[in-house]
C-alpha cells in the first residue's frame, strides 16, 4: 500500500503554522512555518515544515533565497516546478519590496544619486522597464514606480500611468528613468518624443519633470545634464 504524502493538516492543531498565524500573527512563525505555508504539503517522508527546514538548509538560510535559480530549488528533492515556482515568486517580492523601502528617505541631488537607485536592479534588464522616481518639495524620494515594460513608445507610456501615482503620493517632481538592453544609453528619438509629451503632461497638472536618465550597462546618460529638456 502506498503511502500517502504529508500534509500540515497531519500537525496537531497547536504546530500548524497557519493557525499559529492567524492566532498570534506573523511574527510568531519562524522561517520554515512561513515557507510551509507557501508550500502547503510536504512529501511521503516529511510534513512542510520539515521540507521547508531543509530548503532552508540547501539554500543556506533564508537570505539566500533570492539569490536562488530554479535550478536550485528544483534540485532540492521533494519540490516540484509548483512549489519552486511560489518560493521564487515569494523570494523576489521581498527582495522587491527591501529596494522599495531601501529608496525611500534618500534625498536625490544629482542625476548620479539617481541613477545609483537602480543602476544595479536595471542594468541587465533583457527588456526596457521603464520607471518613475517620485520627489517630494525637497528631492526626497517617495517612491519608485514601475510604469512599464517594453520597447518605450508612446503608446505604453501614457501620461495617466506615470501621473496617477505621483498624484497619489502629492509628488512635487518626478525624474524619468528607463534602461537599454543594448547596454547603450544614447537617447533615441523615440525617448525624445516621449519625454517631450510627459513634460507637456506634467505642465499641465504642475509636477514636474526633473530629468529623465537611461540606464546602461554600468553608465548613464541625463538628459537636465545633456541639454535634452527642452523649456519650450
Amino acid at each position: 500500500m502506498t503511502s500517502r504524502r504529508l500534509t500540515i493538516k497531519d500537525l496537531p492543531p497547536s504546530e500548524r503554522p497557519r493557525e499559529r498565524l492567524l492566532a498570534n500573527g506573523t511574527p510568531s512563525l519562524s522561517d520554515a512555518d512561513l515557507i510551509a505555508i507557501l508550500i502547503r504539503s510536504g512529501t511521503r517522508e516529511e510534513t512542510a515544515v520539515q521540507l521547508a527546514e531543509r530548503v532552508l538548509l540547501n539554500v543556506g538560510g533564508l537570505q539566500e533565497l533570492p539569490r536562488c535559480g530554479a535550478d536550485d530549488i528544483l534540485s532540492i528533492k521533494g519540490l516540484g516546478p509548483a512549489k519552486a515556482v511560489t518560493i521564487l515568486a515569494a523570494a523576489e517580492l521581498a527582495k522587491r519590496l527591501s529596494s522599495r523601502l531601501r529608496h525611500e528617505s534618500v534625498t536625490v541631488s544629482s542625476p548620479g544619486d539617481a541613477a545609483g537607485l537602480v543602476m544595479e536592479e536595471m542594468r541587465h534588464n533583457l527588456r526596457e522597464h521603464f520607471r518613475a522616481i517620485m520627489l517630494d518639495t525637497k528631492n526626497k524620494v517617495l517612491g519608485i514606480e514601475e510604469i512599464s515594460i517594453g520597447s518605450l513608445n508612446t503608446s505604453l507610456v501614457h501620461p495617466r500611468e506615470v501621473f496617477r501615482p505621483a498624484i497619489r503620493k502629492a509628488c512635487a517632481s518626478i525624474i524619468l528613468i528607463h534602461n537599454h538592453p543594448s547596454g547603450d544609453p544614447t537617447p533615441s528619438r523615440e525617448d525624445l518624443d516621449v519625454t517631450r509629451r510627459l513634460r507637456e503632461a506634467g505642465r499641465l497638472i504642475g509636477i514636474e519633470i526633473l530629468d529623465h536618465i537611461i540606464i546602461g550597462d554600468g553608465k548613464f546618460i541625463s538628459f537636465r545634464e545633456k541639454g535634452l529638456l527642452s523649456s519650450d
